[in-house]
């Protein structure tokens, strides 16, 4: 184990965070399911590999914002972690809203006829579609603060949070890929959708508030 911690006490937390906000439904599942039904299980994978190398862009931005905070003061990181907190607490009850009205995937206006594209067609979508929602670069500025402490390397920590990040993902959206023709139905169930988001949202909210409450730093 590296000197700062590749897996601390806050590891398992986080893996229990990404892997539910992993298999959360959203744009990403999405794109892996409408380029699957386009073009056929390659680019299913190519479309899931892409798509999750844009974490690694996300979190070196967020270690840059990490690092620059830290230079200031320790309070100045822990405002940032507040702030993270409120929004998990926040993506939590969005997620319990959704679950209350019971919204599925729109597969079904998704799947279509197979064509063929180019070959770099697929993996250039994946990565803009990450890369360019800035959704996901917020997400990463409010999520990964909470596992990275003070004495941290702040780059080193994320890519390392942001790798494991890739493994989870990718191991759902390629198995969204093999799923695609014979699941499709399964996929756009409400009722699937409702409990994921009820499960996911539950959690976040659960652990935005006992990240709120944690001690200041002296």
């Amino acid at each position: 184990m590296a000197e700062w911690g590749l897996i601390d006490s806050q590891f398992l937390p986080f893996l229990i965070a990404i892997t539910l906000l992993s298999l959360s439904p959203g744009v990403d599942t999405l794109l892996v399911i409408r380029n699957t039904a386009r073009g056929g299980v390659g680019d299913g994978v190519m479309t899931s590999v892409a798509i999750c190398c844009g974490l690694f862009v996300h979190a070196t931005i967020s270690a840059l914002g990490i690092s620059l905070i830290l230079l200031q003061s320790a309070w100045a990181f822990h405002a940032l972690k507040m702030v993270g907190a409120a929004y998990l607490i926040w993506l939590g009850i969005k997620s319990l809203l959704e679950a209350r009205r019971g919204q599925g995937l729109p597969v079904a206006g998704v799947l279509q006829s197979r064509s063929r594209v180019a070959w770099w067609q697929p993996m250039k979508e994946g990565l803009l579609s990450n890369v360019l929602n800035p959704k996901t670069v917020v997400f990463y500025m409010a999520f990964l603060p909470q596992f990275i402490a003070p004495s941290d390397p702040a780059l080193l920590k994320s890519l390392w949070l942001a790798g494991v990040h890739f493994v989870i993902a990718n191991l759902w959206q390629i198995s969204v890929v093999w799923m695609v023709g014979g699941a499709s139905k399964w996929l756009a169930s409400a009722r699937f959708a409702q409990w994921l988001n009820g499960l996911t949202g539950g959690v976040l909210v659960l652990f935005g508030i006992k990240l709120a409450l944690e001690q200041r730093p002296s």
